[in-house]
């Protein structure tokens, strides 16, 4: 008979049981084998449908039915019954088991959502019957040829002529009722959060809507979706320390990238006036709820545009991937409620800064004066940071818990921001935003630096900054400049994680929610056994 047990990654006492369970399978498939019946033989099985499918069509045609019957019952059942005429296969995990003696019910889950199936010696045979109950178990994938009902008890269902071991479950799933809930074990192994919490596997499926759907839009905006290269001499585009790796062909040191803004800038220049890429960059940096060493970024790049249109366009598509995702504008993230369809609210940094602090940096000219009020206001500061540094201290200190709902912060200092045009106006500061949704950064956008000249001297200030210690900043790349001088438009970019934004649409505390393989430390070699780990992010 089947078996329903606690969770695989259990503490070492309760390995023995496990070891125990695993042994009884193995009985079970060596018995099988014996009997002329190896499921891992199995090629193929062909099915008709998936259970939602088959749910939502029955239950329609039923309603269909009790209206053409008008109240005549012996109309009605006649009419149900020539469905059961209708054969049907699906395929999927036995998820529950209810024996009832020559006839029993279990749950099968498949790709669409759980169904429950009826299983009878009269139907299948009793041989198979014996089989079915003495050798298969709950975890097992099989696969179910018959027709769908309702039973007395109101639940659609399918009633079996005939079921085939496909594959067998060596280790129990975990237990029924306290199912899958320690963090550490559902994110390494994934491949039971996904069989066990169907909600998981809703927030993977949006996951992936939610990349289509920025696609489709940036598609539709004439943009042209390219790649770019992943190993780099120069990881640049970015404030972020790179991972470095040897590229053995070439007997050279190269980096993974930690951004696409350069690689896309050169194709703008090259003429492609609308580029965009969704890819993986990495980061050499801590782990955390909101942080992920490696993850997702889109970046784009339009020609003869500021950031003026990037905002817009910014704006534009965040709505459009909500209502098109989640059916709606306001979407819930923790205790708020999220519109994105209203304006987004705009506010230059030092703006925001004297809301927030009370202190106005128009009025900090020096950078004397800028440190005087970092101390005044225990604002942590080091050495080699300039005016404009401290003013974005000041920001993350103040500003960043507040952006609940959706705010633009505009104009950074200089200091920050090595690739971005500065204002005309004012030449201490750019032509940048990033957008803040519950306070946390969620994209981030120039009128990109397209002036050869400027563009090396912030690449000298970024240097100077490395030998100062400071391990994010940019090197000089020399083909950029290069391609700089060749001469490029006037241009907006962008780039925003896909995982945040995954995170805000499905509600989700944690990156590590949204990737369906975050970065987890290796354990130590004890037969998959999680060891007792302190959460990184906790």
């Amino acid at each position: 008979m089947s078996d329903n047990t606690i969770n695989p990654a259990v503490p070492a006492e309760e390995e023995q049981d496990i070891n125990i369970l695993k042994k009884d399978r193995l009985d079970k498939l060596a018995a099988l084998r014996e009997g002329g019946c190896d499921p891992f033989t199995v090629t193929k099985y062909d099915v008709t449908g998936h259970a939602a499918d088959y749910k939502a069509e029955y239950e329609a045609k039923e309603a269909e039915l009790i209206a053409a019957a008008n109240g005549d019952e012996e109309k009605l059942n006649a009419s149900l019954e020539a469905l059961h005429e209708t054969n049907i296969r699906i395929a999927g995990r036995i998820m529950s088991w209810r024996d009832m003696g020559k006839a029993n019910f279990i749950d099968v889950r498949d790709a669409s959502d759980r169904i429950q199936v009826y299983v009878r010696s009269n139907d299948i045979g009793a041989d198979l019957f014996k089989e079915f109950k003495k050798k298969w178990d709950i975890g097992d994938i099989i696969g179910v040829e018959g027709f769908v009902f309702r039973t007395k008890k109101g639940e659609i269902s399918i009633h079996a002529k005939k079921i085939e071991l496909l594959s067998k479950s060596l280790l129990p799933l975990p237990e029924k009722w306290h199912g899958l809930k320690d963090t550490d074990t559902r994110y390494r192994q994934r491949y039971l959060d996904l069989i066990i919490n169907p909600e998981v596997k809703d927030t993977f499926v949006k996951r992936s809507k939610i990349i289509a759907s920025i696609r489709r839009y940036l598609d539709n905006q004439g943009f042209m979706e390219v790649e770019t290269p992943m190993l780099v001499s120069n990881a640049g585009g970015a404030a972020a320390r790179p991972f470095e790796t040897h590229y053995n062909a070439l007997d050279e040191e190269v980096k993974l990238r930690i951004s696409l803004e350069l690689y896309l800038k050169r194709l703008i220049v090259g003429g492609l006036e609308r580029v965009y890429e969704i890819g993986r960059v990495f980061r050499n940096e801590g782990v955390d709820t909101r942080h992920n060493p490696e993850f997702t970024l889109m970046e784009l790049y339009q020609a003869y545009t500021d950031y003026y249109g990037m905002m817009d366009l910014t704006e534009n598509m965040f709505r459009h991937v909500a209502q098109e995702v989640c059916g709606t504008t306001c979407v819930p993230y923790g205790e708020y409620m999220i519109d994105l369809g209203k304006p987004f609210e705009r506010l230059t940094m030092i703006d925001a800064v004297k809301k927030y602090s009370g202190v106005d940096f128009n009025n900090i000219t020096t950078l004397e004066e800028a440190r005087a009020a970092a101390k005044e206001h225990n604002v942590e500061f080091e050495d080699r940071h300039k005016r404009g540094d401290i003013l974005n201290l000041f920001f993350e200190a103040f500003v960043e818990e507040h952006l609940i709902q959706p705010t633009f912060i505009m104009d950074h200092p200089i200091e920050i921001s090595p690739l971005t045009k500065k204002k005309p106006d004012a030449p201490d500061y750019v032509e940048r935003f990033e957008l803040f949704i519950t306070g946390r950064e969620m994209c981030n956008a120039y009128s990109e630096l397209n002036d050869p000249i400027d563009q090396r001297e912030r690449f000298k200030a970024q240097e100077e900054a490395l030998s100062q210690g400071d391990e994010e900043a940019n090197r000089t790349d020399e083909d950029f400049l290069r391609a700089l001088e060749i001469g490029m438009p006037p241009t907006g970019g962008i780039g925003y994680g896909i995982d945040r934004l995954v995170m805000l649409l499905t509600n989700s505390a944690s990156i590590r929610d949204v990737l369906l393989f975050p970065t987890m430390k290796s354990l130590p070699a004890n037969n998959g056994r999680p060891a007792q780990e302190e959460n990184a992010e906790e």
